[in-house]
């Protein structure tokens, strides 16, 4: 897929991972609607820094642990702004919580962020998309569904299964539009982890050193422009998935 002057629409794309990936469809050449939630001055932010190189951003709010209907995240668009046709779900809560003490009311929440919404935006886009136009989902997961969390319940068994509705969506929406994902691992620092902690993880990697936005972001940009690649999920995690 070529993507200049394309539409791409990005959730939680204001800050850390999502930023970068919104920048580098920025100086790919995508136009941008850049959703968010509470990130308000964040998201201002990261749309002016994509809006100087040169593509259009429209920013849109909205809570996705209440999204029932995903369509007017993609409709009322400018007239001579294309219609979406890559989308990218990136925003996700992570909880910790074990599968002793999780609540029905905490696990309803990291489901509904984590992978009702990723469903809902994709059944969304994939209804407002021309029937002749080919489109492409990118989905952001985790390569600990693989080697679980022990304190972190909820979110790991929702990104499990957000791996099995990649895979899914890549048979059901086929062969107009491609469904992928990529697996993160150790890419950046948890917010108000101690530096001592972080050493603690990237000791894990073979790689001996964290990914940062930049390898994600370019991740995102080769599996959006390889137009024979669907139902993949790429693991960005320096080696550390073979480590036992």
């Amino acid at each position: 897929m070529e993507l200049k002057g394309k539409t791409a629409l990005i959730t939680g794309g204001a800050h850390r991972i999502g930023r970068g990936l919104t920048l580098s469809l920025a100086r790919a050449g995508c136009n941008l609607i850049l959703h968010y939630n509470h990130s308000v001055d964040a998201a201002q932010a990261t749309a002016d820094e994509a809006r100087a190189m040169g593509v259009r951003v429209l920013l849109r709010q909205a809570d996705l642990s209440r999204l029932d209907d995903a369509g007017p995240l993609f409709a009322d668009l400018p007239a001579d702004l294309p219609p979406v046709q890559i989308l990218v779900n990136s925003a996700a809560i992570f909880p910790k919580d074990t599968m002793a003490d999780m609540t029905v009311a905490g696990w309803s929440q990291t489901f509904r962020v984590n992978l009702r919404s990723p469903i809902l935006l994709t059944q969304a886009f994939y209804r407002a998309l021309p029937d002749d136009w080919p489109g492409a989902v990118v989905n952001i997961t985790d390569w600990r569904t693989e080697r679980p969390y022990l304190t972190h319940f909820s979110y790991t068994v929702s990104k499990g299964a957000l791996d099995a509705f990649t895979r899914t969506a890549a048979i059901q929406l086929a062969p107009r539009v491609r469904v992928n994902g990529i697996a993160l691992g150790a890419m950046l620092p948890p917010e108000g982890a101690s530096e001592a902690y972080w050493q603690s993880v990237l000791d894990t990697v073979p790689l001996a050193r964290s990914g940062g936005t930049e390898v994600a972001a370019d991740t995102l940009l080769y599996l959006l422009r390889n137009d024979f690649i669907t139902g993949e999920i790429i693991r960005l995690t320096g080696g550390a998935h073979l480590k036992m």
